[in-house]
């Protein structure tokens, strides 16, 4: 078992193996819940458990995959390119929507954490929990956040709104692409958009937009929203 985990592809193999067989429950099973990210991360914790590797020994090979994360995320540009006529003749509409969306998120960590009286630096941390993992790390650690629950949060966040956000679409009868595409990347950044992206080309545009603008409008902001609304809910809890 050593001689496979002082390779630097384990950590690699292990991940993609843990993330193609999720995509093939997915598949199979048709079900929401099984989100091929969140059970491959499962499945990686339980593997890890079982067989009483060190994250750090994971982390050996694991942490390359990190590195895509930003060419990922600017790879998701390619469908907006496709419909930038829709994205001039909706541009205020648009705006509007990631703008209204950012604030909310911001407001909405600000009460529920006040509202269990957690610590500062957990507040901070959960601040950028809708924006992309990069935006949201440099976002946490400039906040004196706690970058794993940051991490986590936008997670979490992430699989929550790829989930349960097309039913929350259809409950509220949300039917023009556009909006569709606008509340997913601006609720549930790169993993809401890959629902998107099932979803149609519209709705896949209009979501990776809404990952880079929401995450420059939460780091805009955060820092000036946090106290003005910390201290309206601190008058009214």
């Amino acid at each position: 078992m050593q001689l496979l985990t002082d390779n630097l592809l384990f950590g690699i193999v292990l991940s993609l193996a843990a993330f193609e067989i999720s995509l093939w429950l997915s598949r199979k099973t048709r079900l929401a819940f099984f989100n091929p990210l969140l059970i491959s991360i499962f499945m990686v914790v339980a593997f890890l458990l079982a067989t009483g590797v060190e994250e750090e020994v994971y982390q050996k090979g694991g942490q390359f995959i990190n590195m895509f994360l930003g060419p990922a995320t600017v790879a998701l540009a390619v469908p907006l390119y496709k419909r930038l006529d829709q994205l001039k003749q909706h541009a205020l509409a648009i705006l509007s929507g990631i703008l209204f969306g950012s604030a909310v998120s911001i407001l909405s960590v600000v009460f529920l954490t006040m509202l269990f009286k957690l610590d500062h630096p957990v507040i901070m941390s959960m601040l950028p929990k809708s924006v992309t993992t990069p935006i949201g790390i440099e976002l946490s650690r400039q906040m004196g956040g706690i970058v794993p629950i940051t991490v986590m949060a936008i997670i979490l966040t992430g699989i929550t709104g790829a989930v349960l956000g097309p039913a929350v679409i259809r409950m509220a009868r949300i039917k023009h692409k556009i909006a569709v595409g606008v509340a997913l990347g601006t609720s549930a950044h790169a993993i809401g958009t890959t629902k998107a992206i099932e979803i149609g080309e519209t709705e896949a545009a209009m979501s990776s937009l809404s990952i880079g603008i929401a995450g420059i409008l939460t780091v805009l902001l955060a820092p000036w929203l946090y106290p003005m609304a910390a201290a309206f809910f601190s008058l009214i809890l």
